[in-house]
């Protein structure tokens, strides 16, 4: 097994032993196969091994895994029976024992057959990248919605492992009568139970869904833009959000520190007023049952005014970072070339430049100055708080298309008609016009919105000087 090489910007094989809240040693394997398909996944753009296998490191240390050794596998081919070659599982039974591991990660997914075979193989616990996921999931829900979310797609996940995955499992109970029948056997019984469970779980997920429905149509009633944040785990969202919505919601240098959706009013600073929606990160292979499980959650991405796609432009792997987060955009039905066609503004936000040096800096800016204005791309610093003016005034500018902006003059005594106008529509300007005495006030609206403002006006108390 090649040694996993060191990452100079965080020092995760470090000897300095983890809090006694680890939950065991551990052997973290990054399998790779030679020849065309690796070649392949290169030219594709993909992350190289190496960086894969510090993010499978980092997902064990979300954990509290304390990881002895991580290491690249190189596979001829795949074996049905344990994935890798016999040799190689020799190779890491030693290992195993040298360090006296309770769990060995691999960064693959594993059929049941596998995973038994290879626990069998190295007398301990085998988990893939399927349940490594799932388990930071479980670890990191919050909320009862979030925990409902993390056990639906555990048992989607069980529930697909039974089959031949264990041999008690075939065992019979003894059926009724006075001889007693065959029975059903327990991998039937565990199916069975598993099944009631996700059914009960499905009818809960369903009345979360309800609310969220009734939530977004309160708030379609105030015209509040939801501006929804996305991107790869750790790119910096929840930084961001507590940057711009002045909120303490946890963000920390490791893999999805946030997991349950927060909503938060912000202010622009032309007066415009935003939902902002923090969500949980995204990662690449991401198990398909949690994108099922968790779009309840998303659909506040789904039904964002704005996107605002966050990356890391100082990590090594923002690119293949950029594709992994696209084809979950991708998965919950967004193209993420709406931006670019006008259909859904989507922002980059490029997060962390604070990290990089003036050269690269200057080099992003010049890159993001010769994009087109529709996909131009924002250069940020959650943590130190530079570019946010500007990115504030993105979201202003791509709010603002399509919108009417409308004139109107008001008797200074209709202060139910002012008070709408704020509620519903954006105010760009009122001053009082001294010759009239009347208020004179600049509005923006979608143009449903602004069709009511035209409504309102037609019974006279209102006067439309002109729209846009």
């Amino acid at each position: 097994m090649e040694p996993r090489r060191r990452d100079s910007r965080t020092d995760r094989l470090s000897p300095t032993p983890l809090p006694d809240t680890a939950t065991g040693r551990a052997l973290v394997i990054e399998p790779v196969l030679r020849g065309s398909r690796g070649a392949a996944r290169a030219a594709a753009g993909e992350r190289t091994p190496a960086a894969k296998l510090d993010e499978a490191v980092g997902l064990a240390r979300a954990i509290d895994l304390d990881v002895a050794q991580s290491g690249i596998v190189q596979l001829n081919a795949l074996r049905p029976a344990t994935y890798l070659g016999k040799g190689k599982v020799d190779e890491i039974a030693g290992l195993v024992k040298t360090h006296e591991a309770g769990i060995v990660v691999m960064d693959s997914a594993l059929s049941p057959v596998q995973q038994r075979n290879l626990e069998k193989a190295w007398n301990t616990k085998v988990i893939d990248r399927t349940a490594l996921i799932l388990e930071i999931f479980g670890r990191r829900a919050r909320t009862r919605e979030g925990a409902l979310q993390v056990e639906h797609a555990h048992l989607t996940y069980q529930k697909s492992r039974l089959v031949r995955s264990w041999t008690h499992l075939e065992r019979q109970r003894g059926g009724f009568g006075f001889l007693g029948g065959p029975g059903e056997t327990q991998l039937e019984a565990d199916r069975r139970m598993i099944e009631e469970r996700l059914a009960k779980i499905e009818g809960e997920l369903g009345r979360v869904k309800r609310t969220r429905a009734l939530h977004r149509e309160s708030r379609r009633r105030v015209p509040y833009p939801i501006v929804a944040l996305v991107g790869y785990t750790n790119a910096g969202k929840s930084t961001l959000f507590n940057r711009m919505t002045k909120a303490s919601v946890l963000s920390a240098d490791t893999l999805f520190a946030t997991l349950d959706p927060t909503l938060r009013a912000v202010d622009l600073p032309h007066g415009a007023r935003v939902i902002v929606s923090d969500t949980v990160g995204f990662i690449s292979d991401l198990p398909t049952m949690l994108v099922a499980a968790f779009r309840a959650t998303l659909e506040e991405v789904i039904e964002a005014d704005v996107i605002l796609h966050v990356r890391d432009v100082s990590h090594e792997d923002a690119e293949a970072q950029l594709h992994d987060v696209e084809k979950v955009l991708q998965q919950l039905g967004i193209d993420p070339q709406d931006g670019a066609a006008g259909k859904r503004a989507i922002i980059e936000v490029w997060n962390k430049i604070d990290r990089l040096d003036h050269a690269e800096r200057d080099r992003l800016h010049n890159i993001a100055e010769r994009r087109a204005a529709a996909t131009r791309p924002i250069p940020v610093s959650a943590a130190t708080g530079e570019g946010m003016d500007a990115l504030a005034a993105t979201i202003e500018a791509h709010l603002a298309a399509g919108r009417v902006l409308i004139e109107l003059e008001l008797d200074p005594a209709d202060g139910a008609g002012m008070s709408w106008l704020h509620r519903h529509t954006e105010v760009i300007r009122k001053d009082l016009n001294e010759t009239t005495g009347r208020i004179a006030m600049t509005v923006r609206a979608d143009p449903d919105r602004a069709a009511a403002v035209r409504a309102r006006a037609a019974n006279g108390e209102w006067r439309v000087a002109s729209r846009g």
